[in-house]
């Protein structure tokens, strides 16, 4: 297997791990101002507290790949989507302030303002990422030179509007569940309630993007037609999707949460598959796109990141299962609590 085909696999795992595991970081964030009582809110932030952070490093992780391994398409994406990238940065600044400060004064003012900023932000940066992934889906204007051709409009189209609405309902639902895994008695009786209704928003919504996909850029599953066998992804989806309410209404919340994780890894999985060759497809100019080849950095190059790659993902692993570990469990609130 060539080196640029092994590096776009890499990137799609790193940006799966991290839409998975910062996922619930930011479903349990969008859902932080719906709860009612100091405690609760406690209890959400508490939930994520120890592995907020060591999530992040999945994309910390996968941007230094993507600028490494394909200089190019990290030229072309950050150029074009300055303005929503520093948007982003500022919401993964605020959601960061916001659960270190939230505690630091005994203040109602003071920890509303920065519920407010926690859950703000978390819908931002979902936002910003759903839409991005909308673009690279339908692809965007590039010179012959790689420059983006477009402006800040250009990315607002109403399919990548969409592509973000079904983000946000995916990682809403995704957070719900993860926060009802960690919590117990009323609080997780309450979470609970609502996660069947935010499966069926997610569907619908899930639906309506699928069709558009289907109808309105029928190229973009060209490789699904080639290779039929790739038919089994949305049929996992399919399923993952019908055994959730079966698991809530048993309250087995461990089992509805890796079925909600297999969703989210299915359809970036999906995504890839569409674009492959493709990093960045060029939209109306297809010639100028950016490929795994067109774009990636030398041999020697791939193959030095690729023996790094062997030693550090593997230590992040390591660092990732003792974390969930240590922390697995209820949550309790005690002095040492956020």
């Amino acid at each position: 297997m060539e080196l640029n085909v092994v590096w776009f696999l890499l990137l799609a795992v790193l940006f799966g791990g991290y839409a998975v595991l910062d996922g619930f970081d930011l479903g349990v964030g969008m859902i932080h101002l719906g709860l009612k009582s100091d405690i609760e809110r406690r209890t959400s932030i508490n939930a994520i507290g120890p592995v907020w952070d060591a999530n992040e490093v999945w994309l910390i992780t996968a941007g230094g790949a993507l600028f490494a391994a394909f200089p190019d398409v990290y030229a072309t994406l950050f150029s074009g989507f300055y303005t929503p990238f520093m948007l982003f940065l500022l919401a993964i600044i605020g959601r960061a302030i916001s659960i270190e400060f939230r505690s630091k004064v005994e203040s109602a003012g003071w920890k509303k303002t920065w519920d407010v900023v926690f859950c703000l932000s978390s819908f931002l940066i979902v936002s910003i990422l759903g839409i991005s992934l909308g673009n690279i889906i339908t692809g965007i204007p590039i010179y012959q030179d790689k420059e983006y051709a477009g402006t800040l409009y250009t990315l607002f189209r109403p399919y990548a509007i969409m592509t973000g609405i079904t983000s946000l309902l995916l990682i809403r639902m995704h957070g719900k569940i993860f926060l009802a895994m960690k919590t117990e008695g009323e609080l997780q009786q309450k979470i609970a309630k609502g996660i069947n209704a935010s499966l069926v928003l997610f569907v619908i919504s899930y639906i309506i993007h699928g069709a558009w996909t289907i109808i309105m850029y029928p190229g973009v599953t060209k490789n699904f037609v080639i290779f039929p066998v790739w038919f089994i992804l949305p049929a996992f989806i399919i399923l993952s999707i019908i055994v959730i309410p079966g698991f809530i209404n048993s309250r087995l919340y461990y089992r509805a949460f890796i079925a909600s994780c297999a969703i989210i890894v299915f359809c970036i999985a999906i995504i890839a598959i569409n674009i492959y060759p493709n990093l960045v497809i060029s939209n109306p100019n297809p010639e100028n796109s950016l490929t795994i080849f067109n774009s990636a950095s030398s041999t020697k190059t791939l193959m030095i990141m690729f023996i790094v790659a062997c030693i550090g993902i593997p230590i992040m692993l390591v660092y990732k299962i003792l974390i969930y570990r240590i922390f697995r469990g209820k949550v309790k609130i005690d002095n040492m609590s956020y």
